[in-house]
């Protein structure tokens, strides 16, 4: 099982080398970088060029904001610094967060997204064949690619893999169809929902292609210490969390499938009413204990283990925030993969 680290989003960027390399110290295989308030590329580079073994993956680049041969371009440069340690993870946020935040249209998303990954395939292409592979779609029109602006060539360097951030049934499909693996949400990575709506899903989609290699990172919240009171302060962070979360109808399915299905719309009123302070109260400890790995230390490897063994490739899991905890946490890991 692939274990991978998840990061702070608000970390300051003068922070993110130190954090790289006590990731790899502790002992996980991956790094997801996503996009928030930094540009997932620019910390993905700190990352990797504080580390020599660790890999980085955004988890995920936002596609429509930017052109898919940047994409590519800021891909192969990471690649060729890290000697194949960079992955590119994809997806597509909210309409209107693509439209309203970044200007950009969100019209036909699953199709522009499919057409996006072509687009950058083509580019990988282009920069190994070193000639202009073009690609013409509804979208994206790549059809101009001079030697100047062709990059070195990776050599014996691993072209970067795409793998696609997907919630949906139809995004999952487009990720096994047409990537490398798939990076589930917070609020869809729930061993119910990932055996009943994703999995069978991918597995059809793969169809007599089984053999292809392609992975499923699952990526719950966790709350991991061994301190009580640090455990209770980190339970209503995850409730806020959800709260937040779980009022967006897309990632309502893993609610209906539990039973909560009232939640949802109860937690999108008072959200809409800018009731925001309190309602994370409204997340039953039940369903919270059912979502979010709450556990010692010492649990955490087994209750990876009974909620995912077999199932995904792979498994988000957040470091300790005080790194006294580390010996403890390495242990963790070290268990996990030997599990």
């Amino acid at each position: 099982m692939e274990i991978v680290a998840g990061i702070n989003p608000r970390m300051q960027l003068r922070d993110v080398k130190d954090y790289a390399r006590r990731v790899e110290s502790l002992g996980f295989d991956t790094l997801h970088i996503p996009e928030m308030v930094h540009d997932p590329f620019v910390v993905s580079s700190l990352a990797l060029a504080a580390t020599s073994s660790l890999h980085v993956r955004t988890g995920v680049a936002l596609a429509f904001v930017r052109s898919p041969m940047v994409s590519a371009l800021s891909a192969w440069d990471l690649a060729q610094l890290s000697e194949g340690r960079f992955d590119l993870g994809l997806g597509t946020q909210i309409r209107k967060n693509i439209e309203g935040r970044y200007g950009m249209p969100f019209d036909n998303p699953v199709n522009r997204l499919s057409e996006y990954i072509g687009a950058v395939k083509a580019s990988f292409d282009s920069f190994e064949q070193r000639e202009c592979v073009p690609f013409q779609g509804e979208f994206y029109n790549l059809s101009r690619l001079q030697d100047e602006f062709i990059p070195e060539s990776l050599g014996d360097v691993r072209v970067p893999e795409i793998w696609l951030g997907a919630v949906g049934p139809k995004l999952s499909v487009l990720a096994a169809e047409h990537c490398d693996g798939l990076i589930t949400h917070p609020t869809n990575s729930h061993s119910l929902h990932l055996t009943e709506n994703v999995i069978p899903l991918i597995d059809s989609s793969l169809g007599a292609n089984q053999k292809r290699k392609f992975s499923v990172i699952a990526a719950p919240l966790t709350v991991v210490t061994d301190d009580s009171e640090e455990r209770e302060k980190l339970i209503e962070e995850k409730k806020r969390m959800l709260a937040f979360l779980y009022s967006t109808p897309a990632y309502a399915p893993t609610l209906d499938l539990l039973g909560f299905r009232d939640l949802a719309v109860e937690l999108r009123k008072r959200f809409s009413a800018g009731e925001g302070e309190d309602i994370f109260r409204l997340i039953p400890d039940e369903l919270f204990h059912q979502v979010v790995i709450t556990c010692s230390f010492d649990g955490l490897a087994d209750e990876v283990h009974d909620r995912f063994g077999g199932l995904v490739g792979g498994v988000t899991l957040r470091p300790p925030a005080d790194s006294k905890c580390d010996d403890a946490f390495r242990s963790s890991i070290e268990d996990l993969k030997q599990s």
